[in-house]
């Protein structure tokens, strides 16, 4: 079962159809919206500082999501995926971005809307995305304008599928609650 806790008289909200998987760790002042997930051993410590979440929001596999205590919160919009094993801490994501696999997201950025961060990209403190771009490497730099083809292709691609897989694991609750 999932470790959603309370911390300092802040527990976890969550909104309708969401999958949080049995080793997921939530804690503290997180609220997250409509058709989110949060995946197998993915950490949100909502513990020094708030975590904000829109709609379809996916926190995938290994992926942590945590805040700086007394000065930078973190608020993902919507239409947001989070790549397994990123690290995402005091910032701000904007909607329909792909953060990838393995990147680093630090406190201050902004990653603006219809954005991609490569799979193991850093971006440094204080960075701010430029809407519709990709940014890559260590330290993450611009490497392109992004088409709407890529934005549909895989930024909504990846987040619309993310509720179809949630889905799947409802059927699979249903289904060992009625054999038990």
């Amino acid at each position: 079962m999932a470790y959603i806790l309370t911390i300092l008289d802040k527990t976890p909200q969550f909104g309708s159809n969401c999958f949080i998987a049995p080793n997921a760790t939530i804690v503290g002042d997180v609220i997250m919206g409509n058709e989110g997930s949060v995946w197998f051993n993915a950490v949100i410590r909502g513990d020094v500082n708030s975590i904000r979440m829109g709609n379809k929001v996916n926190v995938q596999d290994g992926a942590v999501i945590h805040c700086t205590y007394q000065k930078n919160p973190t608020v993902i919009g919507n239409n947001v995926s989070i790549g397994h094993n990123a690290l995402v801490h005091g910032c701000t994501i904007m909607d329909n971005v792909l953060i990838g696999m393995g990147a680093i997201v630090m406190d201050r950025c902004i990653i603006n809307s219809n954005s991609i961060i490569a799979a193991g990209a850093v971006v440094l403190e204080g960075t701010i995305v430029e809407a519709g771009s990709i940014y890559a490497g260590v330290p993450a730099k611009k490497v392109k304008d992004i088409s709407q083809e890529k934005i549909n292709g895989e930024i909504d691609r990846i987040a619309n599928n993310y509720v179809k897989y949630a889905s799947w694991f409802e059927t699979c609750n249903e289904l060992k609650n009625n054999n038990e």
